[in-house]
């Protein structure tokens, strides 16, 4: 049997490890791509144990350089790629005055803005060129509302959601069924990694990764534009973000992501 392909970033945890799961499980080949490269290859362990085959493919994809050789390394293989899940990224805590560093704002820039644009860049035309195919962008509720505290994750997560709805509407007919994933606090080491463990919002993470992953799979295989990683994610993003101005949603989330309010 011919097997499908789904080229999958940030797969050694999280959300991006479980969605790896669920199209290992549904026939497909995965080519999982992560920063670490042992963390990589533990989770890819795990996913062989589900008779799929498996590509591990470390790449720094805040790194030009790696995106490229990721490429041709795939090219190299004569592996087709029917499904896309671009979901590296990383969050950044603090104040942005006094608090976090350039240096780690503009590698997180390179992460959560530069590699989407990137990797839809080489790959999309492969997948229309191979008859279209299923393409996954996660980005985050965090997209739809300004965020004090984490003021460049937020951006950055606002560009995903503007750049997703351009490309969508530019290859209409092109073969592509494309979703857009907006989590909320999930039990990820999301947080503990943005050194936002002691804030409202990262010491209260009600999701599950599987459940994440779950709604973005059926999403995803039946034709939503969007979906939220949660039911409150979704309340926040479609309902309070829609209706309050960008000041009010600002001072609403400052209140759960301001340093030290996990306490308050």
């Amino acid at each position: 049997m011919n097997r499908k392909t789904a080229l999958i970033t940030g797969a050694s945890n999280g959300i991006g490890y479980e969605l790896a799961k669920i199209f290992a499980k549904n026939g497909y080949n995965i080519i999982a791509v992560s920063r670490g490269e042992e963390k990589l290859n533990k989770a890819c362990e795990e996913l062989r144990k589900s008779g799929t085959e498996i590509f591990s493919y470390p790449a720094d994809l805040s790194n030009y350089d790696d995106i490229e050789s990721l490429k041709k390394r795939i090219d190299s293989e004569s592996l087709s790629i029917n499904a896309m899940v671009i979901n590296a990224g990383q969050g950044l805590g603090g104040r942005f005055i006094g608090g976090t560093e350039l240096s780690k704002e503009l590698n997180l820039i390179r992460l959560n803005i530069d590699s989407y644009v990137h990797l839809s860049k080489v790959f999309l035309p492969e997948l229309i060129k191979n008859g279209g195919g299923h393409v996954l962008m996660t980005s985050s509720v965090s997209g739809t509302s300004p965020i004090p505290f984490e003021a460049i994750y937020g951006a950055s997560k606002a560009f995903v959601n503007s750049f997703f709805w351009a490309i969508r509407n530019e290859l209409k007919g092109q073969g592509l069924n494309m979703t857009l994933l907006m989590p909320g606090a999930t039990q990820t080491n999301f947080f503990n990694n943005a050194g936002q463990a002691n804030t409202k919002v990262g010491a209260s993470q009600p999701t599950t990764p599987e459940e994440v992953a779950e709604r973005a799979w059926y999403a995803l295989m039946s034709g939503h534009e969007y979906v939220y990683g949660s039911d409150d994610a979704e309340h926040e993003g479609d309902i309070l973000n829609r209706i309050q101005s960008e000041s009010q949603k600002a001072q609403r989330h400052r209140l759960i992501s301001e340093p030290d309010s996990a306490g308050q």
